[in-house]
């Protein structure tokens, strides 16, 4: 099932959920609504686990989180992550687990694998019926789509050119909600002139050491180099600042997972940021990269304020709340 017909169609949510496909903003998104429909906010986290690819490679401590009672909620939900990167005998092991999920419990396991792509077998297409597939590879539709959902969110419109050119791109839809976001904060109708400029733009370096301080751990460094920033530019320091930590983060949380790969274009910093994505680790990586797009949209959508020094704040909260990134 494709991940918009998932959305609109509300189907069954059995014991096995496999979210499979390429695109990780979508699967985070479907992790999100599986969650929702399952259980409610107030007794999630009594009823949820949690397991990384590398801690399920003993399938018996996944095994033993379905067997427990779900406490105050009709079921308990076990997640699996990014199983892409196991073994085949870890898979093996876990796929035997996946086949013997007790009544009253939900296995999600997120494969993002192609369904129809070469190399391992996706647990998509070995459980073919038997699991609830949602699948988030990208077409152009489903890139459109995207694209218009997002404009709305941020109170924004864009040229039918716009939508036609990020449909047709093959940029992952991480990156595209970043442009977006970035452009809809001083345009309110986009138009493809403003993303072929903000596509071409060499973003102010300042942003990018910033970022690269924070991630490394020199926290004195990076305020300095925000509020030096901002000292420039008040009222438009904040967006670069989020922006470049949001994709420092990406790449950290990317390269810290068992075999992650850079996008083509930041490849070149690889030597770089391997280093670093060993000391954050997995977690930590994707907790920041979550808290610097919280920060974008709050100053996208004016949750944050306009007024510089709000933003400024904002950006110093942020930067202490993750000053222990990589210790």
């Amino acid at each position: 099932m494709k991940f918009y017909d998932f959305c609109d169609r509300e189907p069954p949510i059995g014991r096995l959920v496999v979210i499979e496909g390429t695109e990780r903003v979508l699967a985070d998104r479907a992790l999100e609504i599986v969650l929702d429909r399952c259980l409610p906010a107030e007794v999630r986290e009594l009823n949820l686990a949690r397991f990384s690819a590398e801690e399920a490679t003993e399938p018996a401590c996944v095994a033993e989180a379905l067997q427990a009672m779900p406490f105050l909620a009709d079921r308990r939900v076990v997640v699996v992550s990014d199983t892409q990167t196991m073994r085949v005998a870890a898979r093996s092991g876990l796929w035997e687990v996946a086949q013997n999920v007790p009544e009253g419990s939900t296995l999600v396991l997120i494969d993002l694998l192609s369904p129809r792509g070469k190399g391992p077998q996706s647990f998509g297409v070995l459980a073919a019926r038997s699991a609830l597939r949602i699948d988030t590879t990208a077409g152009e539709e489903t890139r459109a789509r995207f694209v218009e959902e997002t404009l709305r969110r941020l109170g924004a419109t864009a040229d039918g050119r716009v939508v036609d050119d990020l449909a047709r791109s093959n940029a992952d839809l991480a990156a595209v909600r970043n442009d977006l976001e970035k452009l809809a904060l001083s345009k309110k109708k986009i138009t493809r002139k403003d993303l072929t400029d903000e596509l071409l733009s060499i973003e102010d370096p300042k942003a990018y050491k910033y970022a690269s301080a924070l991630a490394q751990g020199r926290v004195e460094d990076a305020l300095a180099i925000a509020h030096d920033l901002f000292a420039d530019e008040p009222r438009n320091a904040a967006i670069p600042l989020l922006s470049a930590l949001a994709t420092e983060c990406i790449c950290l949380w990317e390269l810290a997972r068992s075999g992650g790969e850079l996008p083509a274009r930041s490849r070149w910093r690889e030597p770089v940021l391997r280093p670093v994505a060993r000391r954050v680790g997995e977690r930590r990586a994707r907790v920041a990269y979550e808290r610097a797009v919280r920060g974008i949209e709050a100053i996208v959508t004016g949750r944050a304020g306009g007024d510089p020094d709000e933003q400024r704040a904002l950006v110093d909260r942020i930067t202490v709340e993750l000053s222990r990134m990589s210790r």
